[in-house]
C-alpha cells in the first residue's frame, strides 16, 4: 500500500479560475468582467428542492456496519507518524478515495519528529533496597505488537538521581503553594498529574523554571476496567512549543525548502530544557504513597488516593533515566478533491489527521472512519446527479500529534490561495470520545450548526432530533468557542482567518493517548452501535453540503456581534478605571451595524427568485464579504512573543492563568501588567484593547465591503 502515494505535493491542478479577493468587491460595477469571468448556468425554483433531495439521499445512506468496517481497518496496527505502517494508513486513505472515483492528491512534508530509545525509573529507599517502575502497559510487547513506549515527544533526553516532590498541577499557583509549606523542588524529580487546563510542555516548563531536574507526568485514572478507566495506561504525547515543523517555522518544509540548524536559538526555544516521560495512575499513586514531607494540602485532596499524605522531598529517591532522538522524517497529507461547478474556486474544507500514538480508535480514526464515510456518500450523490456549487476538499492530515505539523506545513504553504478561496474549514479529530454531544466554531457558523442539528437523529435517543437532545442535556445550545490550541482547526483559524469548527461526541475518555485506545475499547465503551459515528459524519457532511450549495453562504455574523459584545461585558468587570473600552466599544458597534446590513442583503438575495446575471453576481460579491471578514480579525504583528497566531479574538493565553478565553492579546498584557509599574501596566492593556478594536473594525469593513 506504501507505493500509492504519488511524491507531487501540488494539490490545485485544474485550470486556473478567478479568485474570491477582496479586489472582486471593488469592481463589482464592470458587469462585463464579471459576465465574461464567471458564467453561471441559470438558476430554477427546483434547486431548493434537488439540494433537500441530495441531503435526504445523504442523510438515509449512513451504515453503521461500514462506519465500523472503516475504523477496524484502520486500527489493526498502532500508526505513528513518519513509521512504515503511519505511511500503509496513509495509503488505505488515498485508496478509499481513488476507488470512489474521487480526484486524489497528496503533499509530503520533511518533518523534524521524536522518538524514544531508551528510558527506565526505580525507586530508591534509605534501608538499600529499590523497586523498577514499569514503563509500559501490562500485557504489550513493543516489539511484537510495535506500540511505541511511552514517551513525551521532543523530550530532551538526561537523567536524575534525586529525592521526588509533588508539585499537583505544576502551576504558578501550585508551587507557591509549596513555597508556603517551605518545600523546595530545586534539585528533585517533580511528579504532576494533568489538569487544571495546563499542557504536557507548560507542565515541564513550569518545573525547569523551578529547578526541578525532571518531570513525572500522569493522567489520573477514570475507574476500573468495567466503566472504561484504565489506570495502566500511559498518555503519551508532545511537550514542544508552538505548533508546526520547528525547523521549517512560518513556511513549509517542502523538499529543498530552507530549514534551520537543530542548534539554532529559534529552534532550541520550542523545546525544555530538562526531559520529561509519562506515567500511568497506577505507577504515580505507588510513588506518591511513598512521600513524606510536609501534609498535601487540603486544596490537592480531591481524586487523591487516602494514603498519599505527603509533598516530599522524600524521602524516595528516583533514578530517572530517557534517550530519545530527534530526526527528520517524511510525512504525508491526502486530500479528495470535488471540484465546484459554478464556484470552483472557492474552497469548503472538512479535516480529520490519521496519526495516532498508538491504534488510535477514538483518537483519531473516529474521525478518519467518518472521513471516509462521507467520501462514500459524496461518491454516490454524484452519481445521482449531484455537483457542488463550490469545492470540496476532504482532508486527512498527518503528525497531528507532534503539534498539528501537516495541517501546519500546508496552510504555511497555501497561505495566499487559501486566504483568498477558503469559505471555512469543518475540523473533526475525536469524533466519537462517549456521550453527549459538543461542538466549537467561530460565530458565524452557530445558526448553521443549529439548523443542521435539527435534522440528524440522535444517537442516543429514540425519536429525538440531536438539537433537542441537546437542548434537554443544557438547557440551552451550547456553542464553544476556538481558542486552544488541541486540533488542525489552529493553523485555519489562528494563523489563516478561515471560518472553522469542531465537533465531537464525548467530552474526555479514559484512554486517552495509551495503548487502550483500540478497536476493542470503541466497541465495549465508546459506541458499540455505532450510532455516535453516524450522528457525527451526518452532521460533518451536512454542514459541507450548505457551505458548498447553498447560493448566498450560510453565515450569519449577527452571533459574531452579540459574542463580541459579550466578550466586552466580561472584559469590563475585569479592568479598572485607569482602562478604556471606548474603542472596542465602538468598534463592536460598527461591526454590528455592518453584520445586520450584510444579514438584511443576504435575506433579501436568498428570497430572490429573480436568476438574472445581475442577481447571481450580487450574491457572488456578498458570498466574498462574508468570506473574507474573518480574515479582518489577523493581525500582521501577531500576539505579542507568539508572532505566528495572528487571530486576535481566539487564540492561545501565553501562560497559564489567563482569565480570558478570548482577546489571547489582552489576556496576555492583563497578566504581564502584574510584573510592572500600574501606569506601564495599563498602557500594555490599552494598547492591546486598541489592536483588537482596530481588528474588528477590519472585519466590520471587510462585511460591508467598502473603503469609504
Amino acid at each position: 500500500m506504501g507505493q500509492l502515494l504519488p511524491s507531487s505535493t501540488t494539490l490545485f491542478a485544474s485550470k486556473p479560475s478567478p479568485t474570491c479577493t477582496f479586489l472582486s468587491l471593488l469592481i463589482i460595477g464592470i458587469l462585463g468582467f464579471y459576465t465574461l469571468h464567471f458564467p453561471h448556468p441559470p438558476f430554477s425554483s427546483s434547486n431548493s428542492h434537488s439540494a433537500l433531495r441530495f441531503h435526504q439521499i445523504f442523510l438515509s445512506h449512513a451504515t453503521n456496519a461500514t462506519l465500523s468496517s472503516y475504523l477496524r481497518a484502520l486500527t489493526l496496527h498502532p500508526h505513528l507518524a513518519g513509521t512504515p505502517p503511519s505511511l500503509d494508513t496513509a495509503s488505505f486513505v488515498q485508496a478509499h478515495f481513488l476507488g470512489l472515483g474521487l480526484v486524489t492528491r497528496s503533499a509530503h512534508y520533511n518533518a523534524l519528529l521524536s522518538y524514544p530509545l531508551h528510558s527506565s525509573l526505580s525507586a530508591h529507599f534509605s534501608n538499600g533496597s529499590r523497586v523498577d517502575i514499569p514503563l509500559t502497559e501490562p500485557g504489550l510487547n513493543s516489539n511484537r505488537d510495535g506500540v511505541v513506549p511511552p514517551y513525551h515527544a521532543y523530550s530532551p533526553s538526561g537523567s536524575a538521581h534525586a529525592k521526588l516532590a509533588f508539585a499537583n498541577h505544576g502551576t504558578d499557583e501550585d508551587y507557591r503553594a509549596l513555597g508556603k509549606l517551605g518545600v523546595n523542588v530545586s534539585g528533585c524529580v517533580v511528579i504532576v498529574r494533568r489538569g487544571d487546563d495546563v499542557s504536557r510542555g507548560e507542565v515541564v516548563r513550569k518545573a525547569e523554571k523551578n529547578g526541578a531536574l525532571a518531570v513525572l507526568l500522569y493522567t489520573e485514572g477514570a475507574g476500573g476496567q468495567a466503566s472504561g478507566g484504565f489506570k495502566k495506561g500511559f498518555e503519551r504525547g508532545f511537550v514542544m512549543n508552538g505548533v508546526g515543523d520547528p525547523l521549517s517555522p512560518g513556511w513549509a518544509g517542502v523538499d529543498g525548502a530552507e530549514r534551520l540548524d537543530l542548534d539554532d536559538p529559534e529552534v532550541l526555544k520550542r523545546f525544555p530544557k530538562i526531559p520529561s516521560m509519562p506515567l500511568s495512575a497506577e505507577a504515580a499513586e505507588t510513588l506518591l504513597g511513598w512521600l513524606g514531607g510536609a501534609t498535601v494540602p487540603p486544596a490537592w485532596r480531591e481524586s487523591l488516593p487516602a494514603a498519599v499524605r505527603g509533598v516530599g522531598p522524600g524521602p524516595t529517591v528516583v533514578n530517572f533515566t530517557y534517550k530519545g532522538e530527534k530526526k527528520v522524517v517524511k510525512i504525508h497529507n491526502v486530500f479528495a478533491v470535488i471540484r465546484g461547478s459554478q464556484e470552483p474556486d472557492c474552497y469548503v474544507l472538512l479535516g480529520n489527521h490519521r496519526d495516532a500514538w498508538t491504534y488510535g480508535a477514538v483518537d483519531p480514526n473516529s474521525g478518519t472512519a467518518a472521513l471516509l464515510d462521507i467520501a462514500r456518500r459524496y461518491s454516490l450523490l454524484m452519481r445521482s446527479g449531484w455537483n457542488p456549487r463550490r469545492t470540496i476538499i476532504l482532508c486527512s492530515w498527518d503528525a497531528e500529534e507532534f503539534g498539528m505539523v501537516g495541517s501546519t506545513e500546508w496552510v504555511e504553504q497555501n497561505i495566499a490561495i487559501l486566504g483568498s478561496k477558503a469559505v471555512a474549514y469543518l475540523n473533526v479529530d475525536c469524533a466519537v470520545q462517549g456521550p453527549g454531544f459538543f461542538v466549537r466554531s467561530t460565530p458565524q457558523l452557530d445558526n448553521l450548526i443549529l439548523e443542521v442539528t435539527k435534522k440528524v437523529k440522535d444517537p442516543d435517543s429514540v425519536g429525538a432530533t440531536v438539537y433537542e437532545k441537546w437542548m434537554t442535556a443544557n438547557r440551552r445550545v451550547d456553542v464553544q468557542r476556538l481558542s486552544a490550541v488541541d486540533s488542525d482547526f489552529a493553523p485555519f483559524l489562528q494563523h489563516a482567518g478561515i471560518p472553522s469548527m469542531d465537533m465531537y461526541y464525548g467530552i474526555d475518555f479514559s484512554v486517552y493517548h495509551t495503548a487502550y485506545d483500540a478497536y476493542e475499547w470503541m466497541i465495549n465503551f465508546g459506541d458499540p452501535f455505532f450510532q455516535r459515528h453516524v450522528a457525527v459524519a451526518g452532521m460533518w457532511g451536512l454542514l459541507a453540503l450548505h457551505l458548498a450549495d447553498d447560493s448566498v453562504l450560510p453565515f450569519n455574523f449577527l452571533s459574531y456581534a452579540h459574542q463580541l459584545k459579550h466578550y466586552e461585558d466580561v472584559l469590563s468587570n475585569l479592568l479598572d478605571g485607569g482602562v478604556s473600552l471606548h474603542p472596542l466599544t465602538t468598534a463592536i458597534q460598527e461591526f454590528a451595524y455592518a453584520a445586520k446590513e450584510a444579514e438584511d442583503e443576504a435575506q433579501e438575495l436568498r428570497e430572490q427568485e429573480n436568476t438574472s446575471e445581475l442577481v447571481i453576481l450580487k450574491k457572488r460579491a456578498l458570498n466574498d464579504r462574508l468570506m473574507l471578514a474573518e480574515r479582518g480579525f489577523l493581525d500582521s504583528d501577531g500576539l505579542e512573543g507568539r508572532q505566528w497566531f495572528k487571530h486576535l479574538v481566539y487564540g492561545p493565553p501565553g501562560e497559564h492563568g489567563s482569565k480570558l478565553s478570548f482577546f489571547p492579546g489582552v489576556g496576555d498584557a492583563m497578566l504581564r501588567a502584574k510584573r510592572m509599574s500600574r501606569r506601564e501596566g495599563q498602557a500594555k492593556i490599552q494598547h492591546e484593547i486598541w489592536r483588537v478594536a482596530r481588528a474588528i473594525q477590519r472585519a466590520a469593513n471587510s462585511l460591508r465591503g467598502d473603503v469609504f
